[in-house]
Formats: C-alpha cells, structure tokens, sequence
C-alpha cells in the first residue's frame, strides 16, 4: 500500500473560504478529475519536478495540468512543517508567465497560513 508523502489541504481563509476548493467546483468535471489526479501524483510522489511541478521560488510551487482545448490549470502550493501540502491558489493560466497578482495573491496566502496554523 502505498501512502501519501505530503496530503493535501486546502488553505481556509479567515472566512472560512477555501479559494482553491471553490475554484475547483466552478470547474467542469472532466478538468476537476484531471486537476485532482495530478494533486494525488504529487501528495504520494513529492518531491517531484518538471513536467508534473515546479518550484516558483519563496518555497511555492505550481501544480502544473494540462486540459482540453489547450487550456493549462495551475495549482499554486507550499509544504508546511508539518508536511502537508497546503493548495493556496489555482487558476487557469492565460500567458507563458505566471501573472504577478497570481503569485501576489498565493504569497499572501502562504503567510495567513503560517501565521494561523503553526
């Protein structure tokens, strides 16, 4: 049996919104399942790298998956210390780079994070 090196949590804002679940759900089925089966390739093969992650810089790291139509999802993540992997952000990515709000956004969730849960 196999067991996952780093699972998955959704980081929770102090709402009690869980951005990266809600964006998730306004997705189709087909694009969720693809999104969900690299998250899992990730929780039970981290560390892992190009073509599946890659590292952003500041401890993130994106999810990358690609789906129908030429589209490309990114998850944005870190792993906390205590090991999990913590979903801070996800969004389908229009341009090559990575927009700066997007990585602005995920930043600031990462330190709610750190600040509310460790």
């Amino acid at each position: 049996m196999h067991i996952k090196r780093v699972p998955a949590l959704f980081y929770r804002t102090e709402s009690g919104n869980e951005p990266v679940r809600d964006w998730l759900k306004s997705l189709s089925a087909e694009d969720r399942r693809r999104i969900g089966e690299d998250i899992k390739t990730v929780e039970y093969g981290w560390p892992l790298g190009m073509p599946a992650c890659r590292p952003l810089g500041a401890g993130l790291h994106e999810i990358r998956t690609d789906l129908a139509n030429n589209r490309t999802a990114r998850v944005l993540f870190y792993v906390d210390r205590l090991q999990r992997l913590v979903l801070l952000h996800g969004f389908i990515k229009k341009t090559r780079k990575t927009p700066q709000e997007d990585l602005d956004l995920t930043k600031m969730n990462k330190r709610k994070h750190e600040r509310s849960r460790e």
